[in-house]
């Protein structure tokens, strides 16, 4: 029996506030579920994945004498390679159980749009709104990319979206390093599947990512880049995240002129 005193209302609204701070602000189900318990059932049930050819092996380390997160990134750019199509390389993240954030995510964010269209927009991570409906980009910050596209012709079913993580971070936090390194592979590996033509992320981390590069956004955008997919070279952009021009925006200017960029790049200006 619980002998506790019941919490002041200061106590109880310092509670919920902490639970909103650790992401924990939408009654998903009626019954609670245990996601590390489901995390270790699919450990329990996946195969190991199968050895890579010794043709395509690439010198390194052996596996003993790389740590945790060093294994862990060497599992992801493993399961990651094994895709060959975006299907596959979904059901490969479903299985996938190397990043702490799938944990604490309802479900993973994977894509919206069309594969194989000309244009794909990378972001850094779903939020909450994301995590609610498994798709990218849905929330305000959604909807203004939704009314940037169209200023510019084009709708959501003509561009292919996606993050760099496909998991929510708890409470919208900043990825941590080795989460953005654990996901790196898979987000490159759905651009090299996708195989668009143009190339734009949104946001600082997204581009400092994929770009491997530490400029900020604010000098990083506008410019265009060569992004190596493996197949091919593409053109590719960073521009303003809509949240960001959501709470600046005063910033829109910049974007818009990053936008009519994209679409003379389309255009085969």
């Amino acid at each position: 029996m619980d002998t506790r005193p019941p919490l002041s209302p200061e106590d109880a609204h310092a509670l919920l506030d902490w639970y909103a701070a650790m992401g924990v602000d939408a009654a998903i189900e009626e019954e609670g579920q245990d996601r590390f318990a489901e995390v270790a059932a699919r450990r329990a049930a996946a195969a190991p994945p199968p050895a890579p050819e010794p043709a395509l092996r690439r010198p390194g380390p052996p596996a003993e004498a790389l740590d945790g997160p060093e294994r862990t990134a060497a599992a992801a750019r493993a399961a990651a390679s094994g895709a060959e199509t975006l299907d596959e390389l979904r059901a490969i993240l479903e299985r996938f159980d190397g990043c702490a954030l799938k944990a604490t995510a309802s479900r993973t964010v994977f894509s919206d749009g069309t594969p194989g269209a000309r244009l794909m927009l990378v972001g850094e991570a779903p939020g909450r709104d994301e995590d609610l409906s498994g798709l990218p980009f849905v929330g305000r910050s959604g909807q203004l990319l939704d009314r940037m596209l169209a200023a510019i012709g084009i709708d959501r079913a003509s561009a292919y979206i996606a993050n760099v993580i496909p998991w929510r971070p708890p409470g919208n936090r900043t990825p941590t390093p080795q989460e953005l390194e654990t996901c790196l592979p898979f987000i490159r590996r759905q651009i090299a599947l996708a195989d668009p033509d143009v190339l734009v992320t949104l946001g600082g981390p997204a581009a400092q990512s994929l770009f491997q590069t530490k400029e900020g956004i604010l000098r990083l955008r506008g410019r265009w880049l060569d992004y190596d997919t493996g197949r091919r070279r593409i053109r590719a952009l960073a521009t303003l995240h809509p949240a960001y021009l959501l709470r600046q925006p005063g910033q829109k200017a910049f974007a818009w002129r990053d936008f009519k960029a994209v679409r003379r790049a389309l255009d085969g200006g």
